[in-house]
């Protein structure tokens, strides 16, 4: 079976910070345990765990969230909220008739929030994707990775889905920024059979590479673009303390 995309781990300066902000958000809880503080998403909608690190950097993030709008009200409703839970403006060179908000959360990672009727991201929930750098290639490494079939195809920019729906992730194509330091955000796998080094293996036999710098509980690895990304053991499924 496949591994499960868990989560994306974020690094952050103080991780409290923008897990708060982010679960208050997206109206999830807070975990607490030994590697940060977790927002468990379900089989539709992506977890977030944010670590300790660095904070987010424009230029050296490869990743963003979209979230999305039911109507226009809510997409103000958002962007108010946001501001007030110490959210704030990013100008990313945005036209001004686009019609999506850029906003930063309180670790300085850039996030959108898409106007109402936008069709691509139509039932894909609160989260409706997550936008990385990247290449067709590694779009369609992961696609058999997860097991999530390619909702998008085009002029190299892909996207995929779990067959549950929810949540996409999506690659932009080149060109794509030269990789001169280890990822602020990477993706979190657990083996859905709990079998981590049978994953492991199945990766690698899928085009991603073994790195020697593991951590306790986990296996790092990295994708045909060069992403770091971790395998962790089964026990990594949310367990741990819910914050006050």
């Amino acid at each position: 079976m496949h591994p499960r995309l868990l989560a994306v781990t974020v690094e952050a300066q103080d991780p409290a910070r923008p897990a708060q902000f982010w679960a208050a958000l997206l109206g999830r809880e807070v975990i607490e345990d030994a590697l940060g503080a977790f927002l468990p998403g379900d089989d539709t909608q992506l977890g977030l765990r944010f670590v300790p690190g660095r904070g987010g950097q424009l230029g050296a993030d490869r990743m963003h969230l979209h979230l999305t709008s039911a109507d226009p009200h809510q997409q103000q409703h958002t962007v108010a909220m946001a501001l007030r839970l110490g959210g704030r403006h990013l100008d990313v060179g945005q036209r001004p008739e686009e019609e999506h908000v850029v906003l930063a959360d309180p670790a300085g990672y850039a996030f959108c929030v898409i106007e109402h009727g936008n069709a691509y991201l139509a039932g894909c929930g609160p989260l409706g994707e997550l936008a990385c750098d990247g290449t067709r290639e590694v779009g369609l490494f992961w696609s058999e990775a997860l097991g999530w079939p390619l909702v998008w195809d085009q002029d190299e920019e892909t996207a995929i889905q779990s067959p549950r729906g929810g949540t996409k992730v999506a690659w932009g194509g080149p060109p794509v920024a030269p990789k001169t330091e280890p990822n602020r955000q990477r993706f979190e796998l657990i083996p859905a059979p709990g079998d981590q080094q049978a994953a492991v293996d199945e990766l690698v036999s899928l085009g991603a590479t073994r790195l020697e710098i593991d951590e306790p509980g986990a296996v790092t690895l990295a994708d045909p673009d060069g992403n770091e990304f971790h395998v962790r053991g089964p026990a990594a499924g949310g367990a741990g303390q819910r914050s006050r």
